[in-house]
């Protein structure tokens, strides 16, 4: 008489627990030290990506927002908002996040000139 065999039952690979903690903790730390602070004077806008450059900046003047400097991606601009709810009207306008800019100063530099001395 033949004995059963015995089939394992699938498992997932022992580093997936670690992987997913490890992205977990990059997006809450990420999110901790990006986001904008609500009296912030400046902040980073993020817009959908696809937009123009056009499109991005008629979306910060309806917001009423001063665009105080361009970065390399279109869809990212600094801006002063304009008064408490300055935020709250840049998200009505479009934009998908506020950044703190000085976290993500150097993805903002456009050209090379634009390191400190």
């Amino acid at each position: 008489m033949k004995q059963a065999q015995h089939i394992p039952a699938a498992q997932a690979p022992a580093w997936l627990g670690a992987a997913a903690l490890l992205g977990a903790s990059l997006i809450a730390m990420a999110t901790l030290t990006l986001r904008a602070a609500p009296g912030m004077d400046v902040v980073a806008v993020a817009f959908p990506p696809w937009w123009s450059p056009q499109q991005t900046f008629a979306a910060a003047a309806d917001a009423k927002a001063s665009i105080v400097r361009t970065t390399a991606l279109s869809s990212l601009i600094v801006v002063r908002p304009d008064g408490r709810d300055g935020l709250r009207r840049l998200q009505a306008a479009g934009a998908w996040l506020t950044l703190n800019p000085q976290a993500i100063s150097a993805c903002l530099r456009t050209t090379p000139t634009d390191r400190p001395a």
